[in-house]
């Protein structure tokens, strides 16, 4: 049996518990992202680890901090094999917005012991190995686990997310022109706001009032302009609808490892404009557009110049790509072999 444990539910954290369960028996523990009932948490979790160790084979956790502290000392106490799939925030540091968890003082050792400890490390990107940001000048270039935990010695093998393409589908529909959607959870926090890169989707509604812009995922966030559609969280059916009826895809984060949504929003021929951050450019290749600094004026002059593009092979291309190289199939097959 393997335990897969968990910060928050989430739906990129649900389509690996599908895709290993017929393989594997999978029992889902969550934790909490409320600090203040990390105490309560602990001793649950205690108490599910020590009952459930007998059956236990290995661990698998999703994210590196509080949660995977005692999975990690309990695992090396009877020596099972704990794997730790990196995804962002565990291996970023901005102080500048309030990002990452090395921002503060005992959640940076929660996840430093963690990652110091366990037995191997997945990080969805090669970005959060080691990279130079650049994105933003006043942000640290030194990113990624190997620039902000100098000696770790745990093995990492980077394993991409992977998507269905059987699901994720442009049906070919005429698009609406100049529609532009996001997917964004929690940014009524302004930091996360900020992570998200909402603040430049909201300056581009506010230049370019004649196009459409689309937020999904926050029912508490909001704004006046009459050409942003705010829309709560929806099931994948219901996004998936607005990506194949939407033009182009925002992904225009602060920071990010590898958005799951921008390869979905691809796959419904989506044309991607995305921000030089994390794995996002690997993702779109020569597909669509990056912003390569957090500049409103290199953004401007990006949208302006849409009108003067041949988009229709963009569309096209844009599905292509991530079925060639992010592929279901593919990340399956490899977290299959990794936990055998």
């Amino acid at each position: 049996m393997i335990l897969y444990i968990s910060p928050i539910p989430t739906a990129f954290i649900q389509r690996d518990i599908e895709m290993l369960s017929p393989t594997f028996k999978i029992i889902h523990l969550n934790f909490t992202a409320n600090p203040y009932l990390l105490p309560v948490y602990f001793i649950i979790q205690f108490f599910q680890l020590l009952i459930l160790s007998p059956f236990t084979s290995k661990y698998l956790c999703f994210f590196a901090g509080y949660h995977t502290v005692l999975p990690v000392f309990i695992g090396k106490l009877f020596r099972k094999k704990v794997i730790i799939e990196c995804g962002g925030t565990d291996a970023m540091h901005f102080p500048k917005i309030d990002y990452g968890n090395y921002r503060k003082k005992w959640l940076k050792k929660a996840t430093v012991y963690s990652f110091k400890n366990c037995s191997l490390i997945l990080p969805v990107s090669n970005s959060l190995v080691k990279s130079t940001y650049t994105y933003d000048k006043d942000s640290p270039k030194n990113q990624g686990l190997l620039h902000l935990i100098p000696d770790l010695k745990t093995k990492i093998q980077v394993i991409y997310n992977g998507f269905d393409i059987e699901f994720w589908t442009d049906d070919h529909r005429e698009k609406s022109p100049f529609s532009f959607v996001t997917v964004a959870t929690g940014i009524s926090k302004k930091n996360r706001a900020l992570v998200k890169g909402i603040d430049l989707v909201l300056e581009m509604a506010k230049t370019f009032p004649n196009y459409s812009f689309t937020i999904i995922g926050d029912r508490e966030f909001k704004t006046t302009l009459p050409n942003v559609n705010l829309i709560p969280p929806l099931n994948q059916k219901e996004i998936r609808e607005i990506y194949q009826q939407s033009q182009f895809y925002l992904q225009l984060s602060y920071s990010e490892g590898f958005p799951n949504a921008l390869a979905e929003a691809m796959l419904c021929g989506c044309i991607p404009i995305g921000s030089n951050v994390g794995e996002i450019a690997k993702i779109i290749g020569e597909t669509g557009f990056i912003l390569p600094h957090k500049d409103f004026a290199l953004l401007h002059n990006l949208i302006s110049t849409l009108k003067e593009k041949d988009l229709e092979p963009l569309r096209k291309a844009t599905a292509q790509r991530i079925k060639n190289n992010f592929n279901y199939r593919l990340r399956k097959d490899k977290l299959i072999e990794v936990l055998k």
